[in-house]
């Protein structure tokens, strides 16, 4: 064959690698002796696969290199020409173990990705464990309440929205006379806008006498839309109005929400 042909035909990448038929292994060594085009070409494909083993491969010292190569080449002078010849054996040796290097560290890497999804999957695992137990005792703590104002000594009454003020509005009370213990639930009530806190009052009607029960807020809160109130006066009438934060000490009637007698 031509060197064209000869460069062409593929035969020369498998020399390269060490797998041609023995019986064209000579007619391509002829062939890198004789045409500079087909030696510099077997150079070339010899330099690619070097190149390559040097992209998956951890970096190596220039001195290891040196040794690596001096090991896989092997220099033979025939008269005045000096030929480089391929020790295959060697080239196939590091070429086994940088590929078993590159095996390795892809499998570090598979393995570090691994435990990093197993990390963010335990973390996920622990949000939601201590997000179903908070909800779990939101529900023991519901529950509870709702055994409390079922109880007979709880009298249910409901505090109408004031028609001036907020027509659609409502509260309930659950009024325990004889410990004058309460619980309001403000579902009715609309969301208080920023700044603004509602306040309950216990009333005495003749004369009016207000005294504040207390804030809605998260101190006094037992369930969803629902606070406990202790220690006030006896009422003969619950207010609740829309006060700045922090409460008013006297009701601000004109931002008075829900009004409600309670039956003695």
């Amino acid at each position: 064959m031509t060197p064209e042909e000869i460069i062409t035909s593929g035969n020369l990448e498998l020399y390269v690698c060490g797998v041609l038929p023995p019986e064209e292994v000579a007619e391509v060594e002829e062939a890198i002796a004789a045409h500079p085009e087909v030696k510099r070409e077997t150079e070339l494909i010899e330099q690619s696969l070097l190149h390559l083993a040097e992209s998956v491969a951890p970096p190596v010292q220039a001195m290891t290199w040196t040794y690596i190569l001096n090991s896989i080449r092997n220099i033979k002078d025939k008269g005045d020409n000096k030929i480089r010849t391929l020790n295959w054996p060697a080239i196939t040796g590091w070429a086994a173990a940088i590929l078993f290097m590159g095996g390795i560290m892809w499998m570090l890497k598979q393995t570090n990705d691994l435990n990093n999804k197993l990390q963010v999957t335990t973390t996920e695992n622990t949000v939601l464990k201590e997000e179903k137990s908070t909800v779990e005792n939101q529900l023991a703590e519901n529950n509870k309440t709702l055994e409390i104002l079922r109880s007979k000594e709880y009298q249910a009454y409901t505090l109408p929205g004031n028609q001036a003020v907020a027509p659609e509005a409502f509260a309930k009370v659950y009024l325990n006379k004889k410990e004058n213990v309460a619980y309001i639930d403000i579902k009715g009530l609309p969301t208080p806008p920023r700044g603004k806190v509602y306040q309950v009052w216990s009333l005495k009607m003749e004369p009016l006498t207000p005294t504040s029960v207390g804030l809605i807020d998260s101190q006094n809160k037992v369930g969803d839309g629902i606070y406990k109130f202790v220690n006030f006066p006896a009422p003969e009438a619950f207010g609740i109005t829309l006060e700045p934060e922090g409460g008013s000490e006297t009701p601000t009637l004109t931002q008075l929400y829900t009004l409600g007698m309670i039956t003695i």
